[in-house]
């Protein structure tokens, strides 16, 4: 007995880490089921520790995304030195510098019964609290095993998070006429999108559906902070400025940075996942609930950590939301009502943005060439929306004010190869020598206003939307 458990004490200090030594060995088996427990591990990478009671010690896994609740996938667990039976009721916080350092809890423990216990196969059925049913642990190679579930999940009716859902959007507007009919929420000027969290790991995708998880490592530690929870959550990245407001500005050297330069960024340039609305949990899709319900929902999961926060809701008193919104130099609110769906990919009255500054999404279609000091380069950008009675392309201005020395080599890059000898403009037309290109890139540009003529005044570059759809940007969107 005492070779078995050499290597778990070698690896430890008893005087430095609160665990079980091990050094009484192990008790004789008394008359009872072997026992189980699965600890949840919140060491350097979140993992989820099976140990079986077996021959006096505990047989160890290392499971990094957890036990499968359902037998199409199988997960990882990789065998470990065998554990104390004192292991059995561990719970707490081993030391920095210590072997597996972090916060240990217990997950779920109980009895199991088993079928076969081979050294590279066991069959066992778990009777937990939250584990439950017919499994099979195999070996793969050396140390790695794979978990496999072999009863249908015990939830008949629980399914996977899915994949492929582009957010719902909002309508552009003004306060709704049944003020208590509505939450509101601010509005933030970030970038969407929806966070899948599984094993307690993130996943993160635009609104277009492009992995974006590399390019904000903060969402990492979000997922380690929800552990076991399967969650599918809708929402922004948002970077705050000094003053703690929303700067798109400062976004944008995130959106376009690599994933080895996010990783260096982070501590300079920090970006918030600001949540708020749940779409999947825990098996479970959430989209035909109310608002109301959802919110709840999400409210329950207590979202506020370091990198992570779902602001509060306010239902009703919009004016007061609104003018409190204005006072802090936010972007506006959004109003969302309490017993609407969730409908993917649609924009409907059921939410409404409301925007304080005059903000608007443009396509691009060419840019003049610059003069004096841009001279060889791009001087402004040639943009335009789609008119909402025939679709054509209709020319809005030009945009050459805030375009920053990195803005122009980006687009250069980006609108040579769209360069195309025609304008693609209906009706109006830029000035002569302009260099047209095909309207296939988004921009989002600050104005005082539009003019009679649909004609953008003192505009502002604020940011390239790479994700965005130009067929999406309309004058109803624009005019708002």
């Amino acid at each position: 007995m005492a070779d078995r458990l050499r290597p778990y004490r070698e690896k430890r200090d008893s005087g430095r880490t609160p665990e079980p030594s091990g050094a009484r060995g192990g008790r004789r088996a008394r008359r009872h089921a072997p026992r189980f427990v699965v600890q949840e591990h919140h060491a350097r990478s979140l993992h989820w520790d099976l140990r079986l009671e077996r021959d006096g010690t505990l047989m160890s896994w290392a499971v990094p995304k957890g036990i499968p609740p359902d037998p199409k996938r199988n997960h990882l667990a990789v065998h470990v030195e065998d554990h104390p039976l004192e292991y059995l009721d561990f719970a707490g916080d081993i030391p920095a510098g210590e072997y597996g350092a972090g916060k240990v809890t217990i997950w779920d423990r109980g009895t199991y019964e088993a079928e076969k216990f081979r050294d590279d196969e066991v069959i066992l059925t778990f009777h937990g609290d939250r584990l439950r049913g017919r499994y099979a642990l195999f070996q793969t190679r050396g140390k790695n095993w794979m978990i496999h579930r072999m009863d249908p999940p015990e939830d008949p009716a629980r399914e996977p998070i899915p994949e492929g859902l582009t957010p719902m959007l909002a309508k552009p507007g003004g306060l709704p006429r049944d003020d208590d009919a509505f939450a509101y929420e601010v509005k933030w000027d970030g970038v969407r999108a929806l966070v899948a969290v599984e094993g307690g790991r993130a996943r993160a995708h635009s609104r277009r559906g492009r992995d974006i998880t590399g390019s904000y490592p903060e969402l990492r530690e979000m997922g380690r902070a929800l552990g076991a929870t399967e969650v599918l959550l809708d929402g922004e990245l948002v970077a705050f400025d000094t003053d703690g407001r929303p700067s798109f500005e400062r976004l944008q050297r995130r959106m376009h940075a690599s994933e080895t330069a996010a990783r260096r960024l982070v501590s300079r340039l920090p970006v918030t996942y600001v949540a708020f609305d749940v779409l999947h949990l825990d098996g479970r899709s959430t989209l035909v609930l109310p608002y109301r319900e959802r919110r709840r929902r999400l409210d329950g999961l207590k979202l506020e950590g370091p990198h992570w926060r779902a602001p509060a809701a306010h239902v009703g008193d919009g004016e007061d939301m609104v003018r409190a919104s204005r006072d802090q130099g936010l972007e506006g609110v959004v109003a969302k009502r309490l017993d609407s769906s969730y409908e993917p990919g649609r924009r409907t009255g059921a939410w409404i943005k409301i925007k304080h500054r005059r903000t608007a999404k443009l396509v691009v279609g060419g840019w003049m060439p610059g003069e004096g000091g841009r001279r060889g380069r791009i001087g402004s950008l040639l943009t335009g929306f789609h008119d909402d009675e025939d679709g054509t392309l209709r020319y809005a201005g030009r945009v050459g004010s805030g375009l920053r020395e990195e803005h122009l080599d980006r687009l250069a890059g980006l609108l040579e190869p769209l360069r195309r000898r025609t304008s693609p403009f209906h009706g109006r037309q830029p000035p002569r020598g302009a260099v047209f290109g095909e309207p296939r890139l988004i921009v989002q540009v600050e104005f005082a206003e539009w003019t009679h003529s649909r004609t953008l005044r003192a505009p502002v570059f604020v940011g390239l939307l790479e994700d965005a759809d130009p067929a999406e940007v309309t004058w109803d969107t624009v005019a708002a």
